[in-house]
């Protein structure tokens, strides 16, 4: 016999809590000491991998945990038993079912008529089953622990919604706790014990009689409301006990009234309704629906009549309608044979206070007359619409999540889940729907719309079609209200300890703790008061509609949820249940979000302000979280078409702003040396656009790694203390040449790319163990100019404002020398847009020369800065054709003297090395084809310029030249007996005229921004050029030197 087939079994990994480390582990046994880890290696053909064991187990160690890991509460013993029909089904007819379809059912049929009424039902169903698919789909995919829809929103859509929803959800739960206590006390009050009130409602009309019963509501109501929160408080275990008697009831009921709909067909009840002409009359004071009646002393007076005469004779004073109409008794229940339904087919909706009149029947009135004996007649208790009867009618489908809340109690909760709510949806929209049809063709229309049951001697209108008896549904819609209430407030006070645990809202964290036990005493505590603000209100139709937003906001979000994890399509997004689609998500989103405003429109609005407060609160104040939600992967997906779109081109004129890539230095400890750059980051970043905040490293990635982490950490915290939004960048490479060049080229991604540098003045540039800092830089600003970005050069940055500082008065100088396609313009609006330089006036500071018009480009530049929309004053500085002084001859000589020694201390250092390699070289043979010697790591740290310096050519009789400046007598005295460079001597005549202009007239300024020029083609001449900067900018606090990047910046065009 052939051995049988192995089966593929399927392990279920499951991670509880955010709190808990494991969820971003891979592995659970990651916390085994290394004995034992080395002993499962051992002897086992793994030594390939024993260096790994520390981070990755065995395979075989990995599945025997996963296959012993439990989804259940650590304290609890008990395996999972329940299945679907226990577990899932009938906890959520036990929610879906109550107090709407016992109190109000009959009276929306009444008032919205069948077709009406059907609309409603059929949509609000078809909402939940939508929802009830999503859930599906989301619960299927992995295990939803406690916390129900709370857990699979925040895990699907990120905290800030999560903790949203999740708190909408719990406001929804506790006001369905209210209302569920309002429904018992109503039936109480009105049904079973009238005579309770404490407030008597007897010889009380109109607003008086209203405000009587609220009253009597709030009593009672916060009676019945400490009474439940002590029992939930006590145990919940009697609750749970409780439930299946509860659970009883409804189903009881809700047979009650089918078995008296079939004998309506047979035997109809005899419950007469009196009307007067054709409006119904309150049964309450009269026995017999007649004026008088005839008896063997002749005709008699009855109780009806005594009601609107002012005696009991025959010939009384009395109602004019009274004595115009007749009084008729109709059949309250014809029966479902009876073809009363067409009557019932459209709507009748009323004013507060209009009479429920049948339609039908002749009445004569004088319209002009006023109402009189209003309180005999049954009148309408409040303004009814068809979006009123809406938001009444919700909550009764609500009750869905009630399965996925138990999926830790669940045998197979995959399975169980998706089985047991469609099928408890499509029972109870079957229940319904035929209600609304059953309703319709057996009860007499203005008994529908008699609310109270006043016309029917003030039974229960749904009570009066039960069979045997109406005291089955009063009873029963008690007890299962009762229930329902206990549910809500065992269920919500769990939904919030679950949030707060998670510690997504600060705020809320204290309603995490409670007893030993781990019951939510303070959650507990909370949802009282929050129930009590309900009972206060104490109209059932009032607390219905607030309830309805808080469920259909979090259904629309379960819907969201799926729709988006559906069509990013996530990788982990695998769930069980397959008939699902992302339109049908999309369509129940849609229907939440229209009944939401059919409902009420100002709730809805309220509703929503109240949960995009707490996404703000949670997103500014809330502990981060990383849950891989859908949100972080609609993120990812709206960035990547972003960045595609942005590949299309440069951007216009009108939309560029500066994309900085920061460039600092770090010390030892890898500290930011000039914290003072990412101040002047952040008053730049007005004009909001991308910041890459950047450090370059010497030496190897592999040695370097820890070092270049603590450098990021350090940028991160300065980031986050000087407020600059943006990322940070460090580069690794085996000089800072390099690093800095590999920074320069490879920050950003597609298009979202720098297009300016902003990068410190070398410090201390002059002496002599920092010649390759200012080669670095002026490197720095060849590539810049290379590449076509823009560079600002802060000199002293020390001295710039902090974040703190502010500038009361002062000005902001431009000195305007070159175009460089409007950067000079530019950056001083948008300083002014931070606080710090707010307060700073404008101004524009122009060169004329001789051949130049000054009034003219004085008038020239006015008109366009008035063009571009910037505030500032203009100046034209002339400066005309003026002798070279000695002064100048002199400073330049001593400047390339300066350059020349330094060229001379720098090249003895590698002097004799050279003179051995070329003795060295000379003596061997070597092939023509031989490449030439690579630079060791510090020779290569010397700029190309350097390198061109420091090469020479040898002389016809193969003796090694000299280099320039060698350290030779000769080479000295050369050096002091040097004439000064004609070009150089031009260059450092523009400095001083120009420094002496702008010390002149903005040695007061507290910024001055000038055009920065570009360093020599030729790179002998890279000292002199730091000269020149250092002589241009001599004697001024704060300077930015700015260069343009090659293009427009700035445009006078909308």
């Amino acid at each position: 016999s052939q051995p049988p087939e192995p089966r593929s079994r399927c392990v279920c990994l499951f991670l509880p809590g955010d709190s808990n480390p494991k969820e971003s582990s891979p592995f659970i046994n990651s916390s085994d000491a290394a004995t034992e880890k080395t002993q499962q290696y051992d002897r086992k053909n793994m030594a390939l991998f024993e260096e790994e064991m520390d981070t990755s187990p065995m395979v075989s160690s990995l599945l025997s945990s996963l296959a012993n890991y439990s989804n259940l509460n650590l304290n609890c013993n008990c395996a999972p038993q329940l299945g679907t029909l226990m577990g899932v089904y009938m906890p959520c007819i036990q929610n879906i079912f109550g107090v709407i379809l016992f109190l109000r059912m009959t009276w929306l049929v009444g008032i919205g008529g069948v077709i009406g009424t059907f609309i409603i039902v059929f949509m609000c169903c078809t909402t939940t089953m939508l929802t009830a698919i999503s859930m599906s789909a989301i619960a299927t995919n992995g295990v939803v622990p406690a916390g129900g829809s709370y857990y699979m929103i925040s895990r699907s859509l990120g905290p800030e919604f999560g903790g949203a929803v999740g708190i909408c959800f719990y406001l929804g739960t506790t006001y369905a706790g209210a209302m569920y206590i309002l429904g018992a006390i109503e039936l109480l009050l009105i049904y079973i014990a009238p005579k309770a009130a404490i407030f008597p409602l007897e010889g009380l009309e109109g607003p008086e009689a209203e405000a009587a019963l609220l009253n009597n509501m709030r009593v009672y109501g916060t009676i019945l409301l400490t009474s439940m929160a002590t029992v939930v408080f006590v145990g919940v275990k009697y609750v749970n006990k409780l439930a299946l008697v509860f659970l009883a009831c409804v189903i009881l009921s809700i047979l009650a009234v089918y078995a008296g709909v079939i004998k309506t067909a047979m035997d109809p009840p005899v419950f007469p309704v009196c009307v007067l002409g054709n409006r119904t009359l309150v049964w309450k004071s009269f026995d017999v629906c007649a004026k008088t009646i005839e008896t063997a002393n002749g005709t008699v007076t009855t109780q009806l009549w005594q009601m609107f005469c002012d005696s009991p004779f025959l010939n009384a004073t009395c109602d004019k309608y009274f004595v115009a109409n007749n009084v008729t008794e109709i059949q309250g229940i014809p029966g479902v044979t009876s073809g009363i339904l067409a009557d019932n087919l459209f709507g009748n909706y009323y004013e507060k206070g209009d009479l429920i009149a049948r339609d039908k029947m002749e009445s004569v009135e004088d319209q002009d007359e006023p109402l009189t004996n209003a309180n005999r007649y049954v009148l309408a208790d409040i303004t009814s619409f068809f979006t009123l009867l809406v938001g009444i009618y919700f909550p009764s489908v609500t009750g869905i999540m009630a399965g996925s809340n138990r999926s830790g109690d669940l045998r197979d909760a995959q399975k169980s889940i998706p089985i047991g709510t469609i099928a408890a949806i499509t029972t109870t929209s079957t229940v319904y729907m035929s209600s609304v049809v059953l309703f319709g063709a057996c009860i007499e229309g203005v008994v529908l719309r008699d609310k109270f049951g006043e016309g029917v001697h003030g039974n229960l209108v749904i009570g009066t079609l039960a069979w045997p008896s109406p005291w089955v549904i009063v009873i029963g819609s008690f007890f299962s209200t009762c229930g329902a209430g206990l549910q809500s407030l065992t269920g919500a006070p769990r939904l919030m300890q679950a949030i707060a645990k998670d510690g997504i809202v600060p705020a809320l964290r204290i309603f995490g703790h409670g007893k030993a036990n781990g019951e939510p005493t303070w959650s507990l505590l909370l949802t009282a008061c929050i129930c009590e603000s309900g009972i206060l209100i104490a109209s059932l139709d009032s607390v219905a509609p607030i309830l309805s937003m808080f469920f259909l906001m979090c259904y629309m979000f379960v819907n969201l949820a799926c729709a988006l994890q559906t069509l990013l399509r996530t990788p982990n997004w695998r769930p069980r249940f397959k008939f699902y689609h992302w339109t049908l998500s999309f369509l129940g989103m849609s229907l939440c979000l229209t009944l939401m405003f059919l409902c009420s429109w100002y709730y809805a609005i309220v509703a929503m302000v109240i949960a995009g407060s707490i996404y703000k609160y949670i997103e500014f104040a809330g502990a981060e979280k990383e849950w891989g939600d859908g949100i972080r992967g609609l993120s990812l997906s709206a960035a990547r078409y972003a960045l595609m779109r942005l590949e299309e081109g440069p951007p216009h004129t009108k939309n560029w702003r500066p994309q900085l890539l920061v460039l600092v230095s770090t010390d030892a400890e890898q500290n930011v040396e000039q914290p003072r750059l990412l101040s002047l980051t952040n008053q730049l970043k007005a004009g909001k656009g991308l910041t890459i905040v950047g450090t370059a490293l010497g030496g190897t990635f592999l040695d370097n790694y820890e070092q270049a982490q603590r450098a990021e950490q350090a940028l991160r915290k300065l980031m986050e203390t000087e407020k600059v939004k943006g990322f940070c960048q460090v580069t690794v490479s085996s000089n800072l040449r390099d690093a800095t060049s590999h920074l320069l080229q490879a920050s950003g991604l597609g298009g979202l790319k720098h297009n300016a540098v902003l990068v410190s003045w070398p410090r201390n540039w002059k002496q002599g163990d920092e010649h390759q800092h200012w080669r670095n830089f002026i490197e720095l600003v060849r590539e810049t100019t290379v590449a076509n970005l823009a560079l600002l050069v802060p000199k002293n940055i020390a001295a710039f404002p902090s974040n703190g500082e502010r500038f009361t008065e002062g000005h902001i100088d431009v000195w305007w020398i070159v175009h460089d396609g409007g950067m000079l313009m530019l950056l001083p609006f948008l300083l002014r847009q931070h606080k710090v330089w707010r307060k700073c006036k404008m101004r524009i500071f122009t060169v004329a020369q001789m051949d130049d018009n000054s009034i003219q480009m004085k008038k020239d530049l006015t008109t366009f800065l008035y063009h571009l929309r910037i505030d500032a004053v203009v100046e034209v500085v002339e400066m005309h054709d003026s002798d070279i002084s000695a002064y100048t001859y002199e400073k330049t000589l001593v400047m390339e003297q300066r350059s020349q020694m330094l060229k001379q201390i720098n090249l003895t250092k590698n002097e004799r090395e050279r003179e051995v390699q070329l003795i060295h070289d000379n003596t061997t043979p070597a092939s023509p084809a031989t490449p030439a010697t690579p630079l060791t790591p510090g020779e290569g740290a010397q700029s190309p310029g350097e390198q061109v310096q420091m090469t020479w050519t040898e002389k016809c009789d193969g003796e090694p030249a000299k280099p320039p400046g060698a350290a030779t007598p000769e080479g000295i005295k050369d050096i002091f007996n040097m004439k000064p460079n004609q070009f150089n001597v031009r260059r450092m005549h523009t400095a001083l005229r120009l420094n002496e202009v702008i010390v002149k007239k903005s040695s007061e300024a507290k910024l001055v921004l000038l055009n920065m020029p570009g360093p020599p083609r030729n790179r002998t001449g890279d000292e002199n050029y730091m000269e020149f900067l250092e002589v241009l900018t001599e004697g001024l606090n704060r300077v930015l030197l700015v260069r343009g990047g090659g293009r427009e910046v700035i445009t006078i065009y909308s």
